[in-house]
This record gives structure tokens, sequence and C-alpha cells, in this order.
């Protein structure tokens, strides 16, 4: 196999096919998401290690496929590196980045700004520290490179730079407009806005509103079904 043909990837989510087959979801530096079928992954132990243990989510790949269909076949896959050594809340926290990703990017849809992205936040979220930050760099790329995302450091109406020391309400479409009062539902700091834009260090009470902000930014394009990973969140956060 010519290395010059094989494709980076990551799994973004895998299950089992028929008997001995994978049936996978990958996300590819040249190609975006694409269906594969590893055949035969599952049985038994290949040369140099089972391919099912290395076909896991987080773990970078080269790899190569066949086929013209809806669904190709996994002709070859090898590691291109070690996984993110994820664990705990991190773990969740890289769930969620892949459930985004098949959520809301479309078949074959290639995008080597979001890809790299998708590595940035892997080994970001492998780094003992806060996920918020990360994750919001991430979320705004994603919604940025699928061209859902106005921008956030000129007002909508004006074309005026924010301001740090203002509220503003985000318009889903048309972006932030001067809140009327500062505590306006969903009212966020110019502040938070401009970090966010630049994908600075987020602090204080710019956390949650930027967590609350991208929520809203989101949730028209997840549709009604909640996501798996947040339940599960939840679930590990809530008390025994």
């Amino acid at each position: 196999m010519n290395r010059g043909q094989l494709q980076p990837a990551y799994v973004l989510h895998r299950r089992d096919y028929g008997d001995t087959s994978l049936l996978l979801e990958l996300f590819t530096a040249g190609h975006g998401r694409l269906p594969l079928v590893a055949k035969g992954a599952r049985r038994g132990r290949r040369a140099g290690g089972s391919q099912a243990a290395l076909l896991q989510p987080f773990a970078p790949l080269l790899v190569a496929w066949t086929g013209r269909g809806e669904v190709r076949t996994l002709t070859h896959a090898e590691s291109a590196g070690r996984a993110a050594a994820l664990a705990g809340d991190a773990l969740y926290c890289a769930f969620y980045v892949n459930e985004l990703l098949l959520r809301l990017l479309g078949r074959e849809e290639a995008d080597q700004v979001l890809f790299g992205a998708y590595q940035q936040v892997l080994a970001a979220l492998a780094v003992a520290g806060p996920a918020d930050t990360p994750l919001r760099r991430f979320e705004l790329t994603l919604l940025e490179q699928l061209g859902y995302c106005p921008p956030l450091d000129r007002e909508a109406e004006t074309g005026r730079p924010v301001q740090p020391e203002r509220r503003y309400v985000c318009d889903l479409e048309r972006g932030p407009l001067p809140a009327v009062t500062a505590d306006a539902p969903g009212a966020v700091s110019g502040a938070t806005l401009l970090a966010l834009q630049a994908g600075d260090m987020l602090t204080g009470c710019g956390v949650r509103e930027a967590r609350d902000l991208l929520r809203k930014l989101l949730a028209p394009h997840l549709g009604e079904k909640p996501l798996l990973s947040r339940a599960l969140f939840a679930a590990r956060r809530r008390p025994a």
C-alpha cells in the first residue's frame, strides 16, 4: 500500500455488523464523514493485532477504501499515532464532539479547517484542565464552517464593533444586537462575544454565557432529538 494513497481519519462511531464485521462512521481529512464496512474486523486476530482494537474512536488512523455506493468497504487501516489520552469528563466531552459531527456534518463534505479543529479539540481535552474553552472553540468553528454562525464581534444592524462592557442579545441569523436591559433574557457580555470570536480563554461568568450562547446557536440545527452525550454527562454529574 502506497502511503500517499492513505487518508488521515478518525472513527466517530462504530457498531457490530453481521457476525464478524464493523460498520464505521469515519471523519476523514479529504472526504469528510464517510460510512465504511470493515469486513471481518471482529474475526480472531490478524498479523500485527486485532483490527477491531485498532478501529477505536479518538485514535488517529491512515485508511483506504474501495467502492462507489453509499457505504464503502475499508481495505486498509493503520495507526497514525497514539490515541488521545481521554478519561472522566474529558472522555464524555470527546463523545459530545463526535456526536455533533455525526448530527451536523453531511456525508462526504470535506473540510480541512474542521478536521484540524477536531484534532485540536482532542489534544486540548487530553490535557488536564477546564474543557469549556476548547469545546466552545470547536462548536464555533463547526457552525462557521457549515455557514450557520454570524460574526460575533460586530453589531448586526450597524456593523459597529462589539463593545466589551456592553450587553448583547444574539440573533441566530444576524448576530449581536444591543440588549434593551442588562438583564434581558439570553443577554451576553460583549467581552464574552469577543473572546469567543478570537478563540481566547473563557473565564468567570463568560464560561456560562458562552456555553448558553453556543447551545442556542446549535439548537435549530440539532433538531428536537436530545444529544445522548449530554444526557450521559448530566447523569455522571448527578449525585447518587
